[in-house]
């Protein structure tokens, strides 16, 4: 490309309105036309006095792109010559023709191994967390961004390096006390700070009790419908999931099924996901026995318990766990929000050590800082306060979806319960194509999940997942007529 013809191509490229600086434009301009092959290497690039007069620009704008290039590798330069296009980059230049379908599906299977394979081509966690409907995401704008501000704000005027380094062991020991004492009085979760373990989240924890509690080729009791975060990462550790059906009660597994007992049970007793059954007291009692019997550890995922509109309180399965066999998972995902990152185990005491030296050699967490404002959030009463006020918010919404698809669908359309989470289940005949239509709702920017999705074997069942938390009180109505119509015509041409 010769330097006329280049400037030009800089100046139609260039934003002067953007965000990003010139010089930042400029150098993304070059690198992407010594990737694409465009300036091929040992060409020589414009002085950068030529370039900025022929664009408009400062010649300091023009050196900033080039020192940046140089940094990189992308060229070279040599005094009284000029710059030039390093060698060492190497441009592949392939035009293949590849049908779309093909190319979203072919796996490099030369470099990928078989369970990664499997992963990326099963992947569902979506790219859009923050359209109307998305299941299991909190209004994060309702959190109290300057009580938070408040706190973070006195943590770091006496920043104490113990707390800006890394993590090991447990994590902050004030907020492992805090919590403890709120899991025990709202959920009856047993124990003290010594058995809490403070971890980023489920995905990781489950990640840690697989690597330290199960050999690969080792069985795993996955709910069905359940999680298919959770199957995927025990899947990814190695362990042979074994879909078990879910009924009003729990998880039903078969008198076939009892004869063969997993390592690893997982578990959503207290709200079932995502059918929101709650298991009942007979269930959990038979559940903690048959893990006692054959040395199988239950995980028990308490995923969104503070949100529970109606009735008691449903106290956790391991409050009742007199074998100690139960591993308690909890996160502030659904409470606080989930860029967070911060989650927690309440473990057996057989295996805090074990766990807490785990979690140091595998994930080298941080975030300490973090877990002192959160402990500080806690202990002075702002976390009930924000969960009490939103609470009453979900609930509100919730009732206004109910109410809509009353009136479009009728008030006795198949729905799951009511008494709490942030999700609803929107039930469909037999034969109903679910998957097309959330693909159909997602084009109007309506992000619903199929049921279908969360089975693991070939008897899925047809149903919506509409999440409702994150929706403005005043536009679930309108936005689910929007949805309606695409229920009504997939329902009409199946």
């Amino acid at each position: 490309m010769k330097g006329g013809a280049l400037a030009e191509y800089v100046l139609q490229h260039l934003d002067r309105q953007s965000v990003r600086t010139l010089s930042r434009q400029l150098y993304r301009i070059f690198s992407q036309l010594i990737l694409d092959g465009v300036l091929q290497a040992g060409e020589k690039l414009p002085a950068s006095r030529t370039l900025a007069q022929e664009c408009g620009l400062s010649r300091n704008t023009v050196v900033q792109a080039y020192e940046q290039l140089l940094a990189e590798g992308y060229v070279e330069s040599y005094t009284g010559s000029g710059t030039f296009v390093s060698a060492a980059v190497q441009v592949q230049q392939q035009v293949e023709t590849v049908d779309t379908l093909t190319l979203s599906t072919a796996v490099p299977h030369w470099e990928l191994s078989t369970r990664g394979i499997e992963m990326v081509s099963r992947a569902q966690a979506s790219p859009q967390q923050w359209q109307p409907f998305v299941a299991g995401v909190p209004d994060v704008s309702l959190f109290p961004n300057q009580i938070w501000l408040r706190l973070l704000r006195r943590h770091w005027k006496t920043a104490k390096p113990e707390l800006l380094t890394y993590a090991h062991g447990a994590g902050y020991l004030p907020l492992r006390e805090a919590l403890i004492e709120h899991l025990r009085l709202a959920r009856g979760v047993r124990g003290s700070a010594e058995h809490v373990l403070l971890i980023s989240g489920l995905h990781q924890a489950l990640s840690l009790t697989a690597h330290l509690l199960a050999e690969p080729g080792m069985t795993v009791w996955m709910e069905n419908p359940g999680y298919w975060g959770a199957s995927t990462v025990l899947k990814m550790a190695g362990l042979k999931v074994v879909p078990i059906a879910v009924d009003e009660e729990g998880l039903a597994p078969t008198a076939e099924q009892m004869r063969e007992p997993p390592r690893l049970i997982f578990v959503t007793p207290s709200h079932q996901y995502p059918l929101g059954h709650v298991m009942s007291l007979a269930r959990r009692r038979l559940l903690l026995e048959y893990a006692h019997q054959h040395g199988s550890w239950i995980i028990e995922d308490d995923y969104d318990s503070e949100f529970r509109f109606e009735g008691q309180p449903i106290a956790s399965l391991q409050g009742l766990d007199q074998y100690h066999r139960v591993i308690y998972m909890g996160t502030f995902s659904k409470t606080l929000f989930p860029g967070m990152r911060l989650g927690y185990m309440v473990l057996p005491q057989t295996l805090t050590r074990y766990f807490a030296t785990g979690v140091s050699e595998l994930y080298r967490d941080g975030r300490l800082l973090e877990q002192a404002v959160l402990c500080d959030f806690i202990t002075e009463g702002h976390y009930a306060a924000h969960v009490r006020r939103v609470r009453l918010h979900y609930a509100r919404r919730q009732s206004v979806l109910r109410e809509v698809i009353a009136e479009t669908l009728g008030e006795n359309w198949p729905l799951s319960n009511h008494e709490a989470g942030l999700h609803l289940v929107v039930h469909l005949p037999v034969g109903t194509d679910d998957v097309r239509i959330s693909q159909a709702a997602q084009a109007i920017g309506l992000m619903v999940r199929p049921l279908s999705k969360y089975y693991l074997d070939k008897n899925a069942k047809p149903g919506l997942l509409l999440g409702y938390a994150n929706v403005d009180e005043a536009l679930i109505k309108p936005y689910f007529r929007r949805l309606v119509s695409i229920i009504q015509s997939a329902i009409a041409s199946d």
